[in-house]
């Protein structure tokens, strides 16, 4: 990896989200009025995840302290996450957070990338053996349960894949809720979630990797489908369908954001993180002496060297939220 994750690198990705997650505004909300009542602050609409410019950057900001606080727990910045997690994931904000995502006229908010961020910080909850834990962990599942609940109507729904490099994207939203549903024991879920990977990409050939990127990207459509694949089939049986879907990789080089202050074009520093997590993941799934994992290896670490130095919070266009790609990358949460 192109960078270890060591305390003095952990405290500086907690301190981008210690930043944001209690910080209001500026704000960018995705809210359906359904009368003058509904007209009211973030943090009232959503007083766990009202931070971090967005709902779903709260959410993964929120990861992030969890992710970290529970690595490094006796680190001065530990202190300072949990405060932080405890002031948000109460009871109380959590129930009004459920009754918000299950308002009319609320069916797709924040579906499907921040459902999937949210089960990723119940997984993160659910696997931290803290004292102090327990109660947040309880009092997320109303939530939890809400999201599982939406995400699992709209599949039964989904006809095509949305193969997007943003928000949008379904083959991101279903790598992360498999593994939730895989921690969780949620073997309905599970089931669900892995007929509709087959579905919609098993089919898949030839995919047009040097189409990529879009200027606004933060994922990469192609590996992010192939990292969710590896998620359902393996082996022998997985390396043959990846050398049908993407014979090449010579197109993937690391993305060059022009101006940081662009909130859109730098998504293309997330993207570069998000490349190097997928690709090392694709890698793992390779059989045997596969002539393709080193160079696979090889671009993810390029693409993370390129990701990591973005990584500086000077821009709060980007300092809201790559930091939490940062942390998924060099913690290798997506490599189970």
């Amino acid at each position: 990896m192109a960078e270890d994750l060591t305390l003095q690198t952990a405290e500086r990705f907690a301190d981008l989200a210690l930043a944001c997650v209690n910080r209001e505004y500026p704000n960018k909300i995705a809210h359906v009025l359904n009368s003058d009542a509904d007209v009211k602050p973030p943090r009232e609409l959503t007083p766990a995840f009202y931070g971090c410019y967005d709902w779903h950057s709260s959410v993964h900001g929120h990861w992030l302290l969890a992710r970290l606080a529970r690595t490094f727990p006796e680190a001065a910045f530990s202190v300072r996450a949990k405060a932080a997690l405890a002031k948000s994931l109460t009871a109380e904000n959590l129930k009004r957070e459920a009754v918000y995502l299950d308002g009319q006229g609320r069916e797709s908010f924040e579906r499907p990338y921040g459902l999937a961020w949210l089960l990723q910080l119940a997984v993160e909850l659910r696997e931290w053996n803290a004292p102090e834990v327990a109660g947040w962990t309880t009092a997320m599942k109303p939530l939890e349960a809400a999201a599982v609940r939406r995400i699992s109507d709209w599949l039964k729904k989904l006809s095509h894949p949305v193969r997007s490099g943003e928000h949008s994207n379904t083959a991101f939203a279903l790598a992360l809720m498999l593994d939730y549903a895989r921690v969780t024991g949620d073997r309905y879920f599970e089931q669900l979630l892995a007929e509709k990977v087959r579905e919609f990409y098993l089919p898949d050939r030839a995919c047009p990797l040097n189409y990529e990127p879009s200027g606004e990207d933060f994922l990469s459509p192609c590996l992010a489908e192939a990292d969710v694949v590896r998620r359902v089939i393996g082996g022998k049986e997985f390396a043959e369908w990846f050398g049908k879907f993407l014979a090449a990789t010579d197109s993937l080089h690391p993305a060059l954001v022009t101006d940081p202050t662009d909130g859109k074009l730098a998504h293309l520093d997330g993207l570069n993180l998000s490349r190097a997590w997928m690709l090392d993941g694709i890698a793992s799934a390779l059989v045997g002496k596969d002539s393709r994992t080193q160079a696979l290896h090889m671009l993810a670490r390029r693409h993370a060297e390129a990701g990591l130095r973005a990584v500086t919070g000077e821009h709060y266009e980007g300092g809201h939220w790559l930091g939490s790609f940062a942390v998924y990358l060099v913690t290798k949460r997506g490599l189970r």
